[in-house]
């Protein structure tokens, strides 16, 4: 059934897939700034990740060529794999945390230390710890719900590419 569904409408699910990903993004953002979570580098970088499979999942719901839906699903493949290793690491981090945490700066440190120029690329980068575990939902992390829905974008784009490049029954 959803296969079919898959199948049929390609550019609904890139769509979803894109809505999803805002979605998460807003979440994160809303735990960032008003329940204030400090995200960490790792948290940072699965947030470029999901902005980048928001984005390629986006524009390529708008387009009917196979050709593109294709190279689309693939491409968003390969950066929901790079966002679930991300998350698999910091999980990983989470479950056994080193000795020594050295994840981030001090904001505050941060513009003490440095000029301006250099400061607003830190940022970016965030300064939460990587290992700390701040919220959780069903028992679960925001790093392991991330590289959950990581790797429900991969499946989701795996089944998109099978189904899209098999060849018509004659």
């Amino acid at each position: 059934m959803l296969l079919t569904y898959f199948e049929a409408a390609p550019r609904r699910v890139l769509a979803l897939v894109s809505v999803g990903c805002v979605a998460m993004l807003a979440f994160g953002l809303y735990l960032q700034h008003v329940a204030g979570l400090e995200p960490c580098p790792m948290c940072i970088v699965q947030r470029y990740a999901l902005v980048l499979v928001a984005l390629v999942t986006g524009i390529t719901a708008l387009t009917d060529r196979k050709g593109l839906l294709m190279t689309g699903s693939l491409l968003t493949l390969l950066l929901a794999g790079f966002g679930a290793f991300v998350a698999a690491r910091q999980s990983f981090l989470q479950w056994y945390p080193p000795e020594i945490s050295a994840c981030g700066r001090d904001f505050y440190g941060m513009i003490e230390t440095f000029p301006l120029k250099r400061v607003i690329p830190m940022i970016f980068r965030g300064s939460g710890d990587c290992t700390k575990i701040d919220w959780t939902f069903l028992g679960l992390s925001i790093a392991n719900w991330s590289f959950l829905c990581f790797v429900a974008i991969g499946l989701v784009m795996l089944a998109l590419l099978v189904l899209r490049g098999r060849k018509p029954a004659r």
